[in-house]
């Protein structure tokens, strides 16, 4: 059993320790925040205001960073060379350079570093990957990804999330970089972007509609949307040689409530089936937890992590200069 310390106590600080309630792998012990608001939400769990305490406390192994991802890559170092385990909600950092600042720390603790990707959890996700992998669809040729909401409309204009410096491409960190990591997942590193962003219906600082064209080596492309005005929208589709595969979420991953996956190959009628609800948050902590407990691999590699900073970091640089951007 790992002990955790939840730092950042706001909505989905707060969804962490309640999908962690029964877990058998990974138990909050302590959560951490510095407004005094947030810490007495928290009944029952013994809080602390400043992240400094929650690392020097010898009853924590592990720090879950649900903090604004300014602050990630100081913290992950922080945390590491305390001797904590540290799983990060997304992004991981703002620049290739942090995440490799924050890697390079958490291996030279010893460490394990988790990453709050929690759609490579989905069961639907990992038999699309699983089918690309072994080319029951063929050759995969295009990635298509929707993630939309609109809970952000309920933020007040102060909030971190919508500042144009603390998340300067606003839809990108809320629910595009999770688009990012599967397009990563299916085709590997990409190596160059081109985005565009919008502030078409909101006041927001850092804009409400983006959209982005990852491109990969040889030729392939992802095609990425994220719209922070709109009901909630969610679908990833590949396609591919012999076949395609979309998957349509039917609620928000804080509340899933399963996936209609629909199939077609080459000669055939497409066939659609229900994906049951998953708790894919809690599965991925949990991946996290046996692998700092020595277990099965963590299987999202430091490689990959790289990447999506990297990536991150092109399209922040393509939506400020309108330019197609390449990766290092």
């Amino acid at each position: 059993m790992i002990n955790a310390a939840v730092a950042g106590l706001g909505w989905w600080g707060q969804k962490i320790v309640a999908d962690l309630t029964d877990s058998e792998h990974l138990r909050v012990v302590l959560g951490v925040d510095p407004s005094d608001t947030a810490r007495d939400r928290m009944s029952g769990l013994r809080t602390v205001e400043t992240f400094e305490e929650a690392v020097a406390d010898d009853s924590v192994d592990a720090v879950v960073l649900c903090t604004p991802h300014g602050r990630h890559a100081e913290q992950i170092v922080a945390a590491a060379e305390a001797g904590k385990h540290v799983f990060c909600e997304k992004p991981l950092t703002a620049t290739g350079a942090e995440a490799r600042a924050a890697i390079a720390a958490v291996e030279k603790a010893g460490v394990q570093l988790g990453i709050g990707h929690e759609r490579r959890f989905e069961p639907a996700v990992q038999r699309l990957r699983a089918m690309c992998g072994d080319g029951e669809l063929g050759t995969p040729l295009v990635f298509e990804g929707n993630f939309s909401q609109d809970k952000f409309l309920a933020l007040p204009p102060d909030n971190w999330r919508l500042s144009a410096t603390a998340a300067p491409v606003g839809p990108l960190s809320a629910t595009g970089i999770h688009l990012v990591d599967l397009a990563i997942a299916v085709f590997g590193r990409p190596v160059e972007v081109w985005a565009r962003l919008g502030t078409l219906a909101t006041g927001f600082a850092n804009g409400d509609t983006l959209t982005v064209t990852l491109g990969f080596e040889g030729g392939r492309t992802a095609l990425i949307t994220a719209v922070l005005t709109t009901p909630f929208a969610g679908r990833v589709t590949v396609l591919g040689s012999q076949g395609w595969m979309e998957i349509r979420d039917r609620n928000h991953p804080e509340n899933p409530r399963g996936w209609d996956v629909t199939t077609v190959f080459r000669g055939g009628e497409p066939a659609t089936e229900f994906s049951p609800p998953h708790p894919s948050v809690r599965a991925n902590l949990e991946a996290f937890a046996r692998a700092a407990e020595g277990g099965d691999p963590y299987p999202v590699s430091y490689e990959e992590m790289l990447a999506n900073a990297d990536t991150f970091e092109a399209v922040t640089r393509s939506a400020r200069t309108g330019k197609i951007e390449r990766l290092p």
